[in-house]
């Protein structure tokens, strides 16, 4: 396959750079596509666009847009598209990401279906995500509710800006209900995955929203920090050091870990094993990677056949070549970073009350040429306070931490999803109450089922608009 040349796309208008960055295979080395950098200065000088995209967006009504998002999808899930110098079919896009990414090419396949989902059902998930509001309100501003109230929802900036991860494809489903909220978008995409932007952006056009409406920056991490400085609003992927670093930040929403968890309360734990099949695919579905996945099982009894019985459903997974269907682990595309990540987890096993239970399922770390992969491991904790018992790494891990319902919420810490099996009505309370639990499931419902009708980690409405007091007598405005 030809070596795709990538240009900046400022505001809809492509732009090569002299300073490029290659996107390679990660087990062979083969370049995959040239892609322009863009530097601080070009975004500054660009700034001003912003506005012009929002303007352009306002002119098709929000109803106009949510029909263009359902042509887009079916243009990115099956059309060949424009991308660079080059065309790109969708089997094209499967093998370029997995290739770049170290994800199996039928994840990256099932990623597209789960894209085309959102965007062919984008009339019901804005509906959603407006809690039944009238669109045509995010449109002027203000308008009335169906109870006969007047209500305001002033946009905040005229773009949402993503600072993009490589390591993940399925987060494109974020942004995708920005466009037909007349928002426009400013993408820096992860090094090793401007491909989901780019045919995204690609599809959008092709369906008829204005190229004025979308920008992708290319480059480095002083981009990401620029695209935050430059930007109203922003939603930004990391880990915990980036986390802490916008903490407080209004303008800026950030994605990192999940430490998403199973709860078994005491009234079921000892049926424990009705719920293992659940627990292990949280575990490893998607390769582990989504901030969805489980990264730990908590219970007050159990834990060691817990751990153990996870440990035959998971460990012997074996790492297979990514065009393999049965592929089940991504690869760490970055050179050394599987074993650094091995070497922490084997440091954390020699605390004391710390087991690895799929040792004896064979090496966990697969180290290659350019890339490593790491299998499926399952740790058991005596007690919360091991280090391991709230650690999370971008693979299939998970701590099972033995610990007393009574100090569960107290020690699991901050929890994206929170699957608590339980019939106690008084700990089913205490959970709903529990602020530091993100997205809440009670009883048996993995910690990866999302329901697309529902915001997932904020919500792209209440972040991108403020609501406000509004009064008038309709008279008075000039419609």
């Amino acid at each position: 396959m030809a070596v795709l040349s990538i240009p900046i796309l400022r505001w809809g208008n492509p732009y090569t750079s002299l300073d490029t960055d290659d996107v390679v295979h990660f087990i062979t080395g083969e370049t995959l596509a040239s892609v322009s950098q863009a530097n601080t200065g070009l975004l500054g000088r660009d700034k001003y666009l912003q506005a012009r995209a929002r303007d352009v967006l306002l002119e098709i009504p929000i109803s106009e847009l949510i029909e263009k998002m359902k042509k887009a999808g079916e243009l990115y899930l099956n059309g060949t598209l424009r991308i660079g110098d080059g065309e790109q079919s969708p089997d094209d896009f499967a093998r370029q990401q997995s290739a770049s990414t170290g994800l199996p090419e039928h994840m990256c396949k099932a990623n597209m279906a789960k894209n085309h989902f959102v965007l062919n059902n984008m009339e019901k998930i804005l509906d959603a995500l407006t809690r039944g509001l009238p669109l045509e309100i995010l449109s002027r501003g203000y308008g009335e509710e169906d109870r006969g109230v007047t209500v305001s929802y002033q946009a905040q900036s005229p773009v949402l800006a993503l600072v993009l991860p490589s390591n993940s494809p399925g987060v494109h489903t974020l942004w995708l209900p920005v466009i037909p909220m007349q928002i426009g978008l400013l993408l820096k995409p992860g090094p090793q995955e401007p491909w989901t932007p780019y045919r995204m952006a690609a599809a959008f056009t092709e369906a008829g929203v204005p190229k004025e409406a979308i920008a992708i920056y290319p480059g480095g991490a002083d981009m990401g920090a620029e695209v935050v400085y430059r930007s109203g609003r922003t939603k930004i992927f990391g880990g915990k050091p980036t986390v802490d670093a916008y903490r407080g930040d209004p303008r800026v929403q950030v994605h990192g870990p999940g430490f998403s968890k199973f709860l078994l309360g005491d009234d079921v734990v000892d049926q424990w094993e009705d719920y293992i099949d659940l627990m292990a695919d949280s575990v490893y579905l998607n390769s582990g990677r989504g901030c969805i996945n489980c990264s730990g099982v908590w219970a007050s009894r159990h834990t060691e056949e817990i751990a153990e019985a996870l440990a035959e459903k998971i460990g012997p997974i074996e790492a297979l070549p990514p065009d393999n269907p049965e592929a089940a682990l991504a690869a760490f595309t970055v050179p050394g970073m599987a074993r650094a990540i091995w070497n922490s987890i084997e440091g954390g096993c020699s605390e004391d009350g710390v087991i690895h239970v799929t040792e004896k399922f064979g090496d966990r770390l697969v180290d290659m040429e350019r890339c490593g992969y790491l299998r499926p491991t399952v740790i058991h904790c005596d007690s919360p306070s091991r280090i391991m018992a709230t650690t999370e790494y971008m693979y299939p891990f998970v701590s099972v931490v033995k610990c007393p319902q009574e100090e569960m919420l107290t020690k699991i810490g901050p929890t994206l999803v929170g699957s608590a099996i339980t019939n106690d009505t008084q700990w089913q309370n205490e959970l709903i109450n529990a602020t530091h639990i993100d997205r809440l499931n009670i009883g048996p419902v993995g910690t990866i089922q999302l329901d697309w009708l529902q915001p997932h980690e904020g919500n792209l409405v209440e972040f991108l608009f403020r609501p406000r007091a509004f009064q008038t007598n309709m008279e008075s405005l000039a419609i």
